[in-house]
Formats: structure tokens, sequence, C-alpha cells
């Protein structure tokens, strides 16, 4: 499965990106991946291609390409707790500047590229991601009910925008938490908001992960946490693809 580098064209300049796709010369319904804070690395690469592998086109997005192409700051190969002070002092700057307004402006530019792509399929759309790139997945799916028809969250801070959020998504969505960012308590009350919204939803705890846990180049990894991950996003966007 090839994967191609690409610019996409937004308000504020381009922004570098990459898409993981079938090379059997059809459509392929499309899927914008928000990574996680870390950005663009070879993990992220792996996982567009594994769900390339399953018939999508899978656009992956630098999401702070105003502070330079990707990767924006230097990562180690493994990112453990010892690593973790200096690259967040690094990131966090980033991750402040990309404000609500960024965000959807940013949105607005990458949807439009990936329904014109000849690789991508008419109709609607999926969105995922991981950490900061999952409350951006929602927010996506907010601004687009339209367009949107699948999102998926994985550990990140889907409640940060509040409950009005929720109103707004037309999509079917999975929210997957990690243990140690969700307490039961807190589930319970992000479902009562979601049900309050009408959203047509699964959100549950993985058990026995903390933050990070899809991603296999950190100390959170969790190989039964990144597989629960397919077992839930796979079913999602065939539901989306079939519609």
């Amino acid at each position: 499965m090839p994967i191609k580098t690409l610019q996409i064209p937004t308000a504020d300049g381009r922004a570098d990106a990459f898409a993981a796709f079938p090379d059997r010369g059809e459509h392929h319904p499309g899927v914008l991946m928000y990574p996680d804070g870390f950005g663009i690395r070879p993990v992220l690469r792996e996982m567009a291609l594994e769900l390339a592998g399953h018939g999508y086109y899978v656009l992956v997005p630098n999401l702070f390409y105003r502070h330079g192409p990707a990767p924006v700051i230097e990562l180690p190969e493994h990112i453990g707790a010892e690593a973790r002070p200096a690259v967040f002092a690094q990131l966090m700057p980033l991750i402040e500047a990309h404000t609500t307004e960024r965000v959807l402006s940013d949105a607005d530019s990458y949807l439009r590229f990936l329904t014109t792509r000849p690789e991508v399929a008419a109709g609607p759309v999926a969105v995922t991601g991981y950490c900061i790139g999952g409350l951006l997945a929602v927010r996506t799916a907010a601004a687009h009910p339209g367009q949107v028809a699948a999102v998926a969250a994985f550990h990140g801070p889907v409640s940060a925008d509040g409950p009005d959020l929720y109103s707004k998504i037309t999509a079917q969505v999975h929210l997957g938490h990690a243990e140690g960012d969700m307490t039961p308590e807190a589930l319970g009350e992000l479902n009562q908001a979601l049900d309050a919204a009408g959203v047509g939803y699964t959100s549950e705890i993985y058990p026995g992960t903390i933050h990070g846990f899809t991603m296999s180049d950190t100390d959170a990894f969790s190989a039964s946490g990144l597989k629960r991950h397919w077992d839930r996003l796979l079913p999602l966007l065939d539901g989306m693809a079939n519609s």
C-alpha cells in the first residue's frame, strides 16, 4: 500500500500531511486521522497503513504546520518517562497556540482536501483521533454534521468543550477512554450528556490502560488496549462505509 506525502492548502498556508490507501485503483471511504500531541512519526504511519489495509483512504495532517513541517520537534525513538518533561516543554506552546478557531479552520481545509481526492469515494467520511487529536475529531464532527458520519476518539479530552458540543453531532460515535484518565463516575456523567444530546454512541473505559495506550512508541502502550481500539474502530467505520 502506498503512502503519499501531501500539501494541504489552508487559510494560513499549507499543511504537510500524508495519506495511506490501497493501491487497487478504486475509490475508498475517506478517513481523517488526527495524531496525538507528539505528531506525525513512524507509529502514525503504521496505524494509517493498518487502517488502509482494511480498504480506507487515510489522511493524516501535521497539526502544527504553522510552526514547521513534521516532525516539528525532535522526538526520541521511544518516548519514555525520562523524555517526557523535555518533550512536553516544547510541545505545550504549540498545543496552546492551536486555538479552537484554528482547529475549525483547519478542519474545513482537511475535509475539503480529503473529499476531493480522486481515490476517495463520494459520500460521508469518518474522523478519528488520539489524545488531543481525539478532541479535534469530536470538534470536527460537530462542525460538519452533514459530512462526518462516524467519529472515534481514543484517550482524548473529549469533555473539554462541555456538553453543548455533543448536541451538534449527527455521526455515530465511539469514545475509548484510558482507565487512568476517566473514573466510572466521570464516564457516567459523560454518557448522560451524550444521551441528553441524542448522540448514537459507545463510550467505555478500556481496562488496565493509561493515557496514550494506543501508541506503541511510548511507555503508555497497551497491546490489549490497541487491539480493543481496532475491535471498536473497524466496525464503526464499516458501518459508515456501508450505510
